[in-house]
C-alpha cells in the first residue's frame, strides 16, 4: 500500500523577494540577505517593506558588507519604530538612539552578555527589535546565537502549555545589570525601572504566533501559588523554580538556533518579540566593538 512521503520542515528556498536575495540559514530561524544596502533601505519605502516582511518570516536577518553611516543606521532602525536608550550603556552623544557596545582590554573578562535573554523585558514595554552592526571584532570568536521562541513554545508538551497558559512572571534589571552595582545605585536603578510583569506566553502582535516569553531576566512566576499547582509548600518553591528553569532552558535547544559569525560591517536585525539571543564570551582579551539601535516595543499580551 502506498504511503505518503514524510514531509520535512517548511523552509523558504534560496531566492528573492523583489530585488533582495534571500538565503535561509537554518530550518527554523535566520536568513542571509544580499543585493541590498540598509542605507538605501532607510530612504526607499518599497525596499524597507520587503525587508520588514522578511524579518517577520525569518525572525532574524543577516547582512554582510554594510558600509553605511551612523546616521543611516539610525534612520533605517527608526523605520521600524522610535528608538530607545539603554540605562546601563547610554547612547552615542553624536547619534541619539545609537548605543555603543565596545569591549576591549579595559573591559573585564566577565562581559555579562553570555546568557540567553530577550532584550529589555525588565521594561513594561520591551523593545520590538534591534539593528546591530559590527565595527571591529576578533579574528575568531565573539559569535552571537539567536533562538526561535515561537518554535520553542510550539514544541512544548500539551500539558505544559495548559499549565503555563495563565501564568505571569517578573523580569528584573536589578537582579541582572544591577547585581554588580553598589546597593544605593542598585536601588536607584530599580526605582527607575521597577520589575516588570509579563505573560509567560505572549502573542506576537503582527504574526499572531504564541511565544515562550521567559529568559535570563525572569526571576519568578507571580501567580503560581494556586490550588491547581500547590498542595503543600514543597510544591510551591521547588515546583515553580523547576518549571521556570525548564522553560528558560528551551532556548538552548540547537534545533531552534542560528549562529552568526561577525565581521566588520556585518549586520543583524532581529525581532525581539519572538527571539532570544546569546553573545558568546570566548574572545577576551580581543577587541569587539558593536553599535546597536534598539526599537521601542509594546506591552506584551
Amino acid at each position: 500500500m502506498a504511503t505518503e512521503e514524510a514531509k520535512g520542515p517548511a523552509v523558504l528556498k534560496t531566492g528573492s523577494l523583489g530585488s533582495v536575495q534571500v538565503e535561509p540559514l537554518t530550518c527554523s530561524i535566520g536568513a542571509l540577505l544580499s543585493n541590498v544596502n540598509l542605507g538605501a533601505a532607510a530612504r526607499d519605502d518599497a525596499l524597507f517593506a520587503e525587508i520588514k516582511a522578511l524579518l517577520l518570516t525569518h525572525k532574524v536577518l543577516f547582512l554582510r558588507d554594510q558600509d553605511f553611516t551612523r546616521a543611516e543606521h539610525v534612520a533605517f532602525a527608526r523605520r521600524l519604530g522610535p528608538l530607545e536608550d539603554h540605562p546601563a550603556l547610554g547612547s552615542d552623544p553624536d547619534t541619539p538612539g545609537l548605543v555603543r557596545i565596545y569591549k576591549d582590554l579595559s573591559s573585564p573578562p566577565e562581559h555579562y552578555e553570555n546568557g540567553w535573554h530577550c532584550d529589555g523585558t525588565w521594561r513594561a514595554t520591551p523593545p520590538m527589535g534591534a539593528v546591530l552592526r559590527c565595527i571591529e571584532g576578533p579574528e575568531v570568536g565573539g559569535d552571537t546565537v539567536w533562538a526561535n521562541m515561537a518554535k520553542a513554545y510550539e514544541d512544548l508538551p500539551e500539558h505544559i502549555k495548559a499549565q503555563i497558559a495563565p501564568l505571569r512572571a517578573r523580569h528584573s534589571i536589578e537582579a541582572t545589570f544591577g547585581a554588580v552595582m553598589p546597593t544605593e545605585r542598585r536601588h536607584a536603578l530599580k526605582a527607575q525601572y521597577p520589575d516588570a510583569e509579563h505573560p509567560v506566553v505572549r502573542t506576537h502582535p503582527e504574526t499572531g504566533e504564541k511565544v515562550l516569553y521567559v529568559s535570563g531576566f525572569t526571576t519568578h512566576f507571580v501567580n503560581f501559588h494556586t490550588p491547581a499547582n500547590v498542595r503543600y509548600g514543597q510544591d510551591f518553591a521547588p515546583g515553580a523554580s523547576e518549571l521556570l528553569n525548564y522553560l528558560i532552558g528551551r532556548a538552548a535547544i540547537p534545533e531552534y538556533q542560528v549562529r552568526w559569525r561577525w565581521r566588520p560591517n556585518s549586520v543583524a536585525i532581529w525581532d525581539n518579540r519572538c527571539t532570544q539571543h546569546y553573545a558568546v564570551q570566548d574572545y577576551w582579551p580581543a577587541v569587539r566593538k558593536m553599535e546597536r539601535a534598539g526599537v521601542v516595543g509594546d506591552a506584551p499580551y
